[in-house]
């Protein structure tokens, strides 16, 4: 059964730095916001990294995202998917990130895991012509990498 984004994109004219996820988890497509599951280490990775408090609600999220000129999406807008396992994804339908490259200063695009890196180097990369990075997942799936690592490695948003 297809299951839609119903997540808006977070970003402004500000920001240069754009961070793709896959496809929303079960846990944020209830919140309507990005990497909710209490589990995930997004928030507490990018808060060690900039050196900032972990955010709580969806406004400070927001505000951090914002505040560091960060903007978040996900490569897909539609898929087939059971629960939250990115290796059940199939049929997929990409977002359309050129609105955000059009409104914001992106210099960087950054991949949230390599299910994400695959999608946008197969669905979007020729469309904008920007090479992503991948970084390790914050997924608590990632059981390989420790909060420790995944701050270490993903320091290269803040350089």
């Amino acid at each position: 059964m297809a299951e839609y984004h119903n997540i808006e994109p977070v970003f402004d004219e500000n920001s240069g730095i754009l961070i793709l996820g896959s496809f929303p988890s079960v846990k944020s497509r209830e919140q309507r916001f990005f990497y909710g599951h209490p589990q995930n280490r997004f928030w507490r990775v990018l808060a060690a990294v900039f050196g900032e408090e972990v955010p709580d609600s969806v406004d400070e999220k927001r505000a951090f995202l914002l505040r560091n000129r960060i903007a978040v999406w996900d490569v897909i807008k539609q898929c087939d998917i059971t629960g939250s396992g990115d290796s059940t994804i199939k049929n997929v339908v990409p977002n359309d990130i050129g609105f955000i490259l059009s409104k914001a200063k992106i210099q960087r695009i950054f991949c949230n895991g390599q299910t994400s890196y695959k999608l946008y180097r197969r669905y979007i990369e020729k469309k904008t012509g920007i090479a992503a990075q991948p970084l390790p997942s914050t997924s608590p799936a990632n059981a390989q990498y420790s909060i420790d690592r995944l701050t270490k490695t993903w320091q290269i948003i803040a350089e």
